[in-house]
């Protein structure tokens, strides 16, 4: 007797097969449009900040140009990605808990609530957009040598007016069209992993080049190449661990009445995940650290090394040893204080009240939800700190390693947390698509 996995159906499922294609269509889509470039970029210029000889720019340069698939290489349209809908998306999380009556209309009515928070995010992520784009430009511009510039003209004065606000507005219509991308697989693709796979697909396409220049190297190419990949593997397996960590905690659910008869009460269990908040931590860290680079790059005339703002944006850019330090502490911060954001708005003490389920010895209501976060809070403890660990990896592997930084962010953490969740849901979607349509497990002689 041997078991047949219902993956073996996956081709043979009419409207799953469509929804797959579907998927990488609209993937390819993305990945060309995201080789149009900004109007008035100078490639020429782009490419001498890929090599810069400035640790500060180039480090900065190369962590975005990672996250961003490979878009800021070229400054194309879809330079800022899906980005500034994921931090409006954040901020309106936040301000949930802040605003009694957004809180309130959530609760009475979930559905309506979330329509209304879906459309304020795509609202917040246009001024989100535009002050990106702002911030993009200024802050490459602050990393070249005197003499050249990124954009030209880039202004809001003169003849420089017209110029720069076409330089925005097409950066501002390649975020809003990958989130349309995104938004089209989700209804028709693969569902609900649309802006998730938009972000993985632009990660995966920049980790081969990565492992080229790896390769490239003629003095440590080949062992250096083996050892990233087992440093990639390990981390990998490391975070599908925590990632799948749990603690059950045991719920008693009340019998029910069956016609004359009464059940026996349910024994079950609630599921509280070791790692609750992902990987928005992380982009809560970046946006946060990357901001005072961003501002001090206004001060910051072409050419100038030295001074106080240079000091800002240089350690803020990604040098030196402070600045891992303060990645690890506020991704480790962000951690405890988004998971407690989501915990709360769960409210698993009321909702086990409404359903008549108690957790033993812990009494219904406010106090049952008191018992869980004080749980919760506790598995998060390692959670938190794995999670920093794995942000400043690339860092500590930078003291032993002769590879540049550039090179070493292929193991990014933002970026492999992205790569390791969506392939498990998306797995995990698909799986659940594969028994809705009928296919399950099944046990064949042999």
């Amino acid at each position: 007797m041997k078991r047949s996995s219902a993956w073996r159906y996956l081709w043979k499922s009419e409207d799953i097969r469509k929804k797959l294609i579907i998927t990488v269509l609209l993937l390819v889509l993305y990945r060309l449009a995201a080789n149009i470039p900004v109007p008035g970029i100078d490639r020429s210029v782009i490419l001498s900040l890929a090599n810069s000889t400035n640790t500060a720019a180039a480090n900065l340069f190369n962590m975005l140009d990672l996250l961003s698939g490979g878009t800021i290489s070229n400054f194309s349209i879809l330079a800022m990605g899906v980005y500034p809908y994921i931090t409006a998306q954040i901020i309106i999380q936040l301000l949930v808990p802040i605003i009694p009556a957004l809180e309130r209309r959530i609760k009475d009515d979930p559905r309506q609530g979330q329509t209304l928070m879906e459309k304020w995010t795509m609202i917040l992520t246009i001024p989100m957009a535009f002050l990106s784009a702002i911030g993009q430009v200024n802050i490459f511009n602050s990393m070249l040598t005197s003499g050249s510039v990124l954009l030209t003209p880039f202004g809001f004065t003169g003849a420089s007016l017209l110029p720069t606000l076409t330089i925005l507005f097409s950066m501002v219509a390649g975020t809003m069209f990958g989130i349309w991308l995104g938004q089209l697989i989700s209804e028709y693709g693969i569902p609900n992993q649309g802006l998730s796979l938009i972000i993985f697909a632009g990660i995966v396409a920049k980790i081969p080049s990565k492992l080229g220049s790896i390769l490239a190297d003629q003095q440590n190419g080949w062992w250096m190449f083996l050892l990233m990949i087992l440093i990639l593997t390990l981390t990998i397996f490391a975070i599908v661990f925590v990632q799948q960590g749990r603690r059950n905690v045991p719920v008693l659910f009340p019998g029910r009445r069956v016609g004359n008869r009464m059940s026996m009460p349910v024994r079950s269990n609630l599921p509280l995940m070791v790692n609750m908040a992902g990987m928005i931590p992380l982009i809560f860290a970046q946006t946060i650290l990357s901001f005072p680079a961003l501002v001090a790059s206004y001060f910051i005339k072409p050419g100038v090394t030295t001074g106080f703002w240079y000091g800002v944006y240089s350690l803020f850019g990604g040098s030196g040893w402070l600045y891992p330090v303060l990645y690890f502490l506020f991704v480790v911060g962000f951690t405890f204080f988004y998971t407690d954001v989501l915990f709360t708005q769960q409210n698993y003490g009321e909702t086990l009240k409404k359903q008549g389920a108690q957790i033993p010895g812990v009494v219904r209501g406010a106090p049952t939800q008191k018992y869980l976060t004080k749980v919760q809070r506790r598995i998060t403890f390692p959670g938190a700190f794995f999670l920093g660990f794995v942000a400043v990896l690339p860092y500590i592997l930078m003291l032993f390693l002769p590879l540049s930084q550039s090179t070493l962010f292929v193991i990014s953490a933002a970026g492999l947390l992205i790569v390791v969740g969506v392939v498990r849901d998306t797995f995990t979607i698909i799986e659940t698509e594969l028994k809705v349509h009928g296919y399950e497990d099944s046990i064949i002689k042999g």
